[in-house]
């Protein structure tokens, strides 16, 4: 079942990122593709760092620029990431509503946040 979602999910990212206005990449020193984030109005998109380079602030990072540049204050995280939600908690964000399903009708609920 996961494995399967999270195959569904990897469909999608694709198709999301072509209709995201504003995309931001993180590269590391030695120009691969670490992390990227995407922003529509004051929305928080996704935010995505790789595997290997979680935990080095490149999420805190690209977070930081949305909500300095961009104006982001607003943000839906799958209620089962238990991660996610902390971190954006610990970035000023707290829980403003609840949905059933996700983006794409599917059983994950969210949990919207936004900016205090």
């Amino acid at each position: 079942m996961i494995a399967q979602a999270i195959l569904e999910i990897k469909e999608y990212v694709p198709q999301a990122l072509a209709h995201v206005p504003i995309l931001i990449i993180a590269k590391s020193a030695a120009d691969e593709l670490v992390g990227f984030m995407g922003i529509d109005g004051d929305t928080l998109e996704m935010l995505f760092v790789a595997d290997g380079f979680r935990g080095r602030g490149i999420g805190k990072q690209l977070l930081r620029t949305g909500v300095d540049q961009y104006g982001v204050r607003r943000l839906a995280v799958n209620e089962h990431n238990p991660d996610a939600r902390k971190f954006y908690e610990r970035m000023g964000f707290v829980v403003a509503g609840r949905t059933d399903l996700d983006e794409q009708g599917n059983p994950y609920p969210l949990l919207l946040m936004s900016l205090e």
